[in-house]
């Protein structure tokens, strides 16, 4: 049995590709990675095929995340039938998911942020990743500080649901 986990941003350049690469790197940790696959997409079609943006995978390098491997890619509907979980970076992503989702995706699909473990993080800001793109470094540094809460916590869940 293999658990599917796809990580979904508006472009797949920034915070998708982090959130695939930091859980990926949870998963390969604890030893899961025949039992947890993880991918990621964009709701755009603006970057396909390019990889990671640079501030994005520099940051990520630092924290020893390796993002280089991974391309760009959109979403399409046949992700519902392959993925049991279908993690939105922001509310926009989120409905734009709910409006393609068919009515048979029996998966999960929620904001990734639902599953932060420290809520600290999040002070007042809604439950999501904020898009780093046309802002400074510092917001890839606050993407990974989230995305690395939130994928333990979505790891945990994922451990409990599927008794792994």
């Amino acid at each position: 049995m293999s658990v599917k986990v796809l990580f979904v941003c508006l472009g797949n350049i920034c915070r998708s590709p982090t959130a695939h690469g930091v859980f990926e790197s949870l998963v390969n940790e604890r030893g899961l990675q025949e039992l947890i696959a993880v991918d990621s997409a964009g709701t755009g079609d603006w970057h396909l095929g390019a990889g990671p943006d640079k501030r994005a995978l520099a940051a990520a390098k630092n924290r020893g995340y390796d993002l280089s491997a991974l391309r760009a890619r959109q979403v399409i509907v046949n992700d519902f039938d392959t993925y049991d979980f279908i993690m939105a970076m922001d509310n926009n992503n989120l409905d734009d998911l709910r409006a393609m989702s068919p009515a048979r995706f029996s998966g999960e699909l929620a904001l990734f942020l639902h599953y932060t473990l420290d809520l600290s993080l999040l002070g007042d800001a809604p439950k999501e990743v904020p898009d780093p793109y046309y802002g400074s470094g510092d917001g890839f540094e606050h993407v990974l500080d989230l995305v690395e809460d939130a994928s333990k916590g979505l790891l945990e869940h994922i451990l409990k649901q599927h008794r792994l």
